[in-house]
């Protein structure tokens, strides 16, 4: 059983992806508020409600949830009983606060011996910037990504959406089941440490690399690759057409699929090096061709000749995807107050375990009765006392 005490995104995103593949998860949420994502939306007909949230609704398939107040005495109380039935806590407060509760590690493990609990937070458990608060930019600044994006005589760019986030829930999920392995095999649990700003500079492998062995810091390029051209998006007809030419055969095959076999024999695009040189040369070539055409006939046209092209799709034909459809990664679920909603699914399959999410986001409090009274033994009037004292 898993003992849930995250909020935002990264935390329940790692929870979701234990509870989703089996994991008994029990989202432990603030009396009356909640997990803040409950009021970030997006809404059913952008009508605010925090029972109806998507982000929440998609980040809590298949986890249980109660209310409980941590700061009071009695919830401190209630909250170790729960951790003395678990396998797992996972907690996204800053570094300061479990411990500051009386709640650290180091005191629930004394209830809960061999207990693995996962934290999350901005920059890690330790270090100077332990106690620092970040936003998703900042992550994104702070990891390396931010520096990377953009073209390269203007001002860096953000990624999308919270991708920092989900990246650290990944991290996070993994860490979790390898100290699983460990206290399997030794006997031992562990405080697994996570930081949202070593997971983004986790993935900039190549960058660190390039540095440590040479000096170099990497520029930003735009969409472009800087040992490979034409490497980049192009606009056509209707949308955008990704353009991934890497060898000396694709950049051949290319030139006869654009019927430009001049292009093969020009010096100035001898070489990927020469080419990237040339880039703006090059693609105000190309531009024409592509401006013509639409990005279902380059697609189907590069497939025939066997060169590394791609539509850009919109998000409505992404959702559309008979690729996705045929793997049914978006599932119908159905939620008590926000009703029947399609859901990202996972980005995997397991060849024996299901990976299916069925059971909807709980409504605030809603296993209150499951847990605090068939789980640890209270009374329904005791809850009642509970809920007056401000405890539940």
């Amino acid at each position: 059983m898993v003992v849930d005490l995250t909020h935002h995104i990264a935390g329940p995103y790692c929870t979701k992806m234990l509870a989703d593949y089996g994991a008994e998860v029990i989202k432990v949420e603030r009396p009356g508020l909640g997990d803040p994502t409950r009021r970030a939306g997006p809404f059913p007909g952008d009508l605010p409600d925090m029972e109806k949230s998507g982000l929440f609704l998609y980040l809590n398939t298949n986890k249980k949830g109660i209310t409980l107040n941590l700061k009071s005495t009695m919830g401190k109380a209630i909250l170790k009983r729960l951790v003395a039935m678990a396998d797992l806590v996972v907690e996204s407060f800053s570094p300061r606060v479990m411990p500051s509760l009386g709640l650290g590690y180091e005191e629930l493990v004394k209830v809960r011996p061999g207990l693995i609990m996962t934290s999350i937070s901005s920059f890690g458990q330790t270090g100077p910037y332990r106690d620092y608060r970040a936003s998703e930019i900042v992550a994104y600044a702070m990891g390396g990504s931010l520096y990377l994006i953009g073209e390269p005589d203007r001002v860096p760019l953000k990624g999308p959406l919270a991708q920092a986030q989900y990246l650290t829930g990944l991290f996070a999920c993994g860490s979790t089941l390898a100290a699983i392995l460990r206290r399997a095999r030794m006997g031992s649990g562990d405080h697994v440490d996570v930081s949202i700003m070593e997971a983004v500079a986790a993935v900039q492998e190549s960058t660190t690399t390039t540095y440590a062995y040479s000096g170099t810091v990497w520029r930003r390029a735009g969409s472009r690759r800087p040992e490979a051209h034409p490497w980049t998006i192009l606009p056509c007809r209707d949308g955008y057409v990704v353009v991934g030419v890497s060898t000396p055969v694709q950049w051949e095959m290319m030139t006869a699929m654009l019927d430009m076999p001049e292009l093969a024999e020009d010096p100035r695009f001898a070489t990927a090096q020469r080419r990237f040189q040339h880039a703006d040369e090059l693609d105000a070539i190309l531009s024409p061709w592509f401006k013509d055409r639409t990005k279902q006939e380059i697609y189907e046209l590069a497939q025939l000749w066997r060169v590394p092209f791609s539509p850009v799709p919109d998000l409505s034909e992404v959702a559309s995807s008979p690729q996705l459809a045929a793997r049914r990664y978006f599932e119908t679920i159905s939620h008590p107050v926000a009703g029947v909603l399609p859901y990202a699914g996972a980005p995997f399959r397991l060849g024996v375990a299901s990976s299916r999410a069925q059971q909807p986001a709980p409504l605030l409090g809603q296993h209150n009765v499951e847990i605090y009274c068939k789980w640890l033994g209270f009374s329904k009037q005791d809850l009642v006392r509970l809920r007056e004292q401000g405890v539940i």
